[in-house]
């Protein structure tokens, strides 16, 4: 769930790049430039697609260990009924994780972010801003931050998770021993 999570998270901060990128209607066709320069400096496509491919590879781990947990939980199914579907998960996971393959690995689906991006930042972002943070892109240290980024969020995330698991921890005993009372 980390690395879904960590993929979301980057796709979402890398989600905005190309010179592909359609302008939206209303949107300033010299500020739609602009982004599309600075996500040409993100490398905001190559980003995104390695980014996919990552999550592409992480699913069926992800896939299966969230149905399984889905199906052991399932206070209806007997058993037998739940070894039934887990085999079947077993079964179907590989056509599942092929078929989700061709979602990530479809390059329409980097060029549809991309559209869907560039008015975003166009609209929050002045023209003269979006040029100033190409210029910081095309830097060496805005190279380094790019670079580092995907790393540091993962090291954020673990960080994150290692001071509230043991908070949200205590949270659920204490919720847990609530429901218990009589």
């Amino acid at each position: 769930m980390k690395k879904f999570v960590l993929a979301l998270s980057a796709v979402a901060a890398f989600a905005a790049f190309p010179s592909l990128a359609l302008a939206a209607p209303g949107v300033d066709p010299q500020a739609t430039a602009a982004v599309k320069a600075m996500f040409d400096a993100m490398e905001m496509r190559k980003n995104m697609t390695q980014m996919n491919a990552q999550m592409q590879q992480t699913m069926p781990a992800m896939m299966r260990q969230q149905m399984t947990a889905a199906i052991q939980a399932d206070p209806k199914m007997s058993p037998e009924k739940k070894s039934e579907a887990l085999a079947k998960l077993e079964k179907e996971l590989p056509g599942m994780s092929q078929t989700l393959g061709k979602v990530f690995s479809d390059p329409a689906l980097v060029d549809e972010m991309i559209d869907a991006m560039v008015p975003l930042y166009a609209e929050n972002y002045t023209v003269a801003e979006i040029k100033q943070l190409t210029a910081f892109y095309q830097s060496p240290v805005g190279r380094k931050m790019m670079a580092l980024t995907p790393r540091l969020t993962s090291e954020g995330m673990m960080a994150g998770q290692r001071i509230m698991m043991p908070r949200i921890g205590k949270v659920m005993q204490d919720m847990a021993k609530e429901v218990q009372k009589p």
